[in-house]
C-alpha cells in the first residue's frame, strides 16, 4: 500500500493507493485544513490512525523547494523532514517532493476525458513538457524528453519577478510593490493574487465593485467570488480582474512553454484553472498565450491543455513512490 499526500497551503490531501496491472487503485482518502494543523507530522499521524493501514511507501508533493529531504512550505509555517516522517511511519523512506512535481509525475496516467484542450498544437507532438499550477500559490515544473522517457525535474518558476505587459499592469507592478517589495508572478497568479488585482483596480479608482460581491468576499472566500462574479458578469471589477488574471496566465504559460522547449506540451494544473474553463476556453487566454512575436509558430504548435482531475497530485506522488523504490 502507497501512502501519498498533496500539501498546499490551504488543504493537506492524503491518499492510500494500491498499485496492481500497472493502474493505481485509490483505497481511502481524506482532506484536512492545512492551518488547523502543527505540521504535516501529526496529519499523517491521524490519518493512519483512521485507515488503520500500515503503508509500505510513502510520498507527499509539498508546495516549497525541497532540498535533502527537508522543506519549509511556502505557503505554511511547516519545516517538513521525510527522515521524520518515514519514522513516524516505521518505513524505510518517505519521498519528499515538489507539489507541481507531484502532478508532472502524474501526467503520464491522464485519459484523454481528463484534459480540456486550449490549443491543439501539432498532432503527436513530441519532446519536454511543462506543467503550471495557479491555487493558493503559482507552481511550475518540467519534464524532460531525453528520446525516449521523460524525466520529471522540479522548478521555482512561480517565484520569478512578475512582468508587466501594458500601462495598467505597470501600475499593477508598482501597486503590489508597494505592498510586498518584490513582486513574483506567484503575487499575481494565485487564489491571493486575484484578489490582489482586485484591490489594485478597486483602490485606484478603476471602477466601483458591486455591494453585493464586497459582503460576499467578507464572508467567504474572496477569490472565488470574484471569480464567479466576473465569469457570470454580475460585477464589473470582478471581470476586469479576471480578464487581466487570464491574460497574465496566458503569456506566463508561453513563458514557461518557450524556457522549456516543452514542444511536447504545456498542461494548466492546480485548482484554479478547472474553475475558469469558460474563460479560459475563450479567445483571451490563448492570444495571449500566442502573443510572442517571432516564436509564435513554436507556441502554435505546442499544445496546451487543462487537467481536470484533482488528484493528480496525490496519483503522481504515489507513482514516484513505486519507481523510485524500484
Amino acid at each position: 500500500m502507497i501512502l501519498a499526500g498533496d500539501i498546499g497551503g490551504t488543504n493537506t490531501r492524503l491518499a492510500l493507493f494500491d498499485f496492481a496491472g500497472g493502474q493505481f487503485k485509490l483505497v481511502s482518502g481524506s482532506v484536512f485544513p492545512s492551518r488547523q494543523y502543527s505540521g504535516l507530522d501529526e496529519i499523517v499521524a491521524k490519518f493512519v490512525d483512521s485507515t488503520k493501514v500500515q503503508p509500505r511507501s510513502a510520498c507527499f508533493g509539498i508546495a516549497g523547494p525541497v532540498q535533502n529531504g527537508r522543506v519549509e512550505a511556502t505557503n505554511l509555517p511547516w519545516i517538513i523532514e521525510s527522515r521524520r516522517l518515514a519514522e513516524g511511519l516505521h518505513i524505510r523512506s518517505a519521498l519528499l517532493i515538489n507539489d507541481v512535481e507531484a502532478s508532472a509525475w502524474g501526467i503520464a496516467t491522464l485519459t484523454p476525458q481528463e484534459l480540456v484542450c486550449l490549443n491543439p498544437g501539432k498532432n503527436n507532438a513530441i519532446g519536454n513538457q511543462a506543467v503550471i499550477a495557479a491555487g493558493t500559490g503559482l507552481g511550475e515544473a518540467g519534464l524532460y524528453w531525453d528520446g525516449n522517457q521523460h524525466h520529471v525535474f522540479a522548478g521555482e518558476g512561480g517565484h520569478c519577478d512578475f512582468a508587466p505587459h501594458d500601462d495598467l499592469e505597470v501600475d499593477l507592478l508598482r501597486h503590489q510593490q508597494r505592498l510586498f517589495g518584490h513582486v513574483s508572478f506567484e503575487r499575481i497568479l494565485s487564489g491571493p493574487g486575484l484578489v490582489s488585482i482586485f484591490n489594485f483596480l478597486r483602490e485606484t479608482g478603476r471602477g466601483t465593485p458591486s455591494p453585493a460581491v464586497l459582503e460576499e468576499m467578507a464572508a467567504t472566500d474572496p477569490a472565488a467570488v470574484i471569480s464567479q462574479a466576473g465569469m457570470d458578469g454580475s460585477c464589473k471589477v470582478s471581470a476586469q480582474a479576471l480578464d487581466m488574471f487570464v491574460s497574465i496566465y496566458g503569456r506566463e504559460t508561453a513563458n514557461l512553454a518557450l524556457k522549456m522547449k516543452a514542444t511536447g506540451g504545456v498542461f494548466l494544473a492546480g485548482g484554479i484553472a478547472p474553475k475558469l474553463l469558460t474563460k479560459l476556453t475563450g479567445p483571451l487566454f490563448l492570444n495571449s498565450y500566442l502573443d510572442k512575436g517571432r516564436m509564435r509558430p513554436l507556441l502554435e504548435a505546442t499544445p496546451v491543455n487543462v487537467i481536470t482531475n484533482d488528484k493528480l497530485a496525490l496519483v503522481g506522488a504515489a507513482r514516484c513512490a513505486t519507481l523510485k523504490a524500484a
